[in-house]
């Protein structure tokens, strides 16, 4: 969310927008140093931060770090402008295929070209409308993009969306329009009619609490204690808010109370879950169903492949190193539970096996070394101060 709308902050040309409990993890910070490229003026304030809009590029080269939503969402933003711009990544992200951004940006009016279907992206505007299709079968990122860019050309779009495997991620962008009373709809997430020359004005926003950082945090509750979780909204359509029926499912106790999320331990038992739509959600899961009896299944490995390592072959070969059992059975993982050894894990920069490696290792019947754990900071970067708050034993 706070990606999303630090994108429409800059859209919002001459208006000053105000934002409230804003994310500084690297992911946001690439999406912030993006629209600053873009035009846009930012002023920090404390618990805010104050952006201008304005699309008026000082340069004609984005980074976009190892963040996938900035990249995908913003070589359509960028598609606006009449000049071309190179959207460039790094580390895992130069891996991961953004060919899904070529043939709708062209039929829309727009030049663009990648690198054989990966970065860097270069693209050059403006676009003009019309009506296309998009594969979101990979990724929802790229359209979300086209969401909050194609409101403000010229002319209206029909967008016909195919293989739609990110449903509530979409939903997020889609309130976030509405509430800024842009009008976009949508027919079953299908097909969508986006009215041109719409106006961004926000003034102010709130950016809600990460369900996916704190996913990390709840399991650790239901497998070793108890922790309170505060600016969680428990209505909200981030797919990762889930985990609270998984953790109940498995057992543990799940409290809602307002402005709070609470989870304790109890007795764990296997689960079975379908991650299709969640994928984040894996990587915490995992961890969770390593300490329950059975064995637990979870569903939707092949929303695991491309992101910042190929995560169902990472968790398999590193969590193995501490005696779990993960087998692999097409689109499934079964994870049996039972002793957590000592050992050492190697995260492969991806943050998301840093923080599971964590959690599980804080049953471990020995010392669990993590390498490459600074990667969290993509994400979550007060993890391992947050993780030792709670009590955990951790030695950097």
């Amino acid at each position: 969310m706070m990606q999303r709308i630090t994108a429409t902050a800059l859209l919002a040309e001459g208006e000053w927008t105000r934002i409230r409990n804003p994310s500084l993890c690297q992911d946001a910070t690439a999406s912030l140093r993006v629209v600053e490229t873009l035009g846009a003026v930012m002023q920090e304030e404390e618990n805010g931060l104050l952006i201008k809009g304005g699309m008026h590029p000082t340069a004609h080269k984005l980074f976009c770090g190892e963040s996938g939503l900035c990249l995908r969402m913003f070589s359509a933003i960028a598609a606006l402008w009449h000049e071309e711009i190179v959207l460039s990544a790094e580390g895992s992200l130069c891996n991961r295929p953004v060919d899904m951004v070529e043939k709708p940006l062209r039929e829309l009016g727009a030049f663009c070209k990648t690198h054989y279907g990966f970065p860097p992206i270069r693209v050059k505007g403006p676009l003009k409308g019309g009506k296309i299709v998009v594969d979101a079968s990979v990724s929802s990122q790229f359209l979300t993009g086209l969401l909050l860019a194609l409101p403000m050309i010229d002319n209206d779009t029909i967008l016909k969306v195919g293989n739609l495997k990110s449903r509530p991620y979409l939903a997020m962008t889609l309130k976030l329009l509405k509430d800024l009373g842009i009008d976009v709809r949508t027919e079953d997430y299908e097909v969508f009619a986006i009215r041109g020359n719409q106006r961004y004005i926000i003034g102010e926003y709130t950016v809600e609490g990460d369900w996916s950082g704190a996913s990390f945090l709840l399991v650790a509750a239901a497998l070793t204690g108890g922790v309170t979780v505060y600016g969680l909204d428990p209505d909200s359509l981030q797919a990762d808010r889930k985990v609270l029926d998984v953790l109940s499912k498995a057992g543990a106790r799940v409290e809602i109370r307002e402005g709070a999320v609470e989870v304790e331990t109890k007795k764990l038992n296997a689960f079975r879950y379908d991650a299709t739509d969640s994928p984040d959600l894996f990587p915490p899961l995992v961890a969770l169903a390593c300490h329950c009896a059975g064995t637990s299944i979870i569903k939707g490995v092949e929303r695991m492949v491309h992101k910042e390592s190929n995560r169902a072959s990472v968790l398999e070969k590193e969590l193995s190193k501490l005696g779990i059992r993960i087998v692999r059975r097409k689109d499934s993982l079964e994870i049996k539970g039972g002793p957590v050894l000592g050992g050492e894990i190697n995260a492969h920069n991806d943050h998301r096996i840093a923080m599971a490696a964590a959690v599980a290792a804080l049953k471990a019947e020995g010392c669990v070394t993590i390498t490459d754990a600074q990667c969290v900071t993509k994400s979550y970067p007060r993890f391992f101060e947050d993780l030792a708050l709670l009590g955990g034993d951790i030695n950097e």
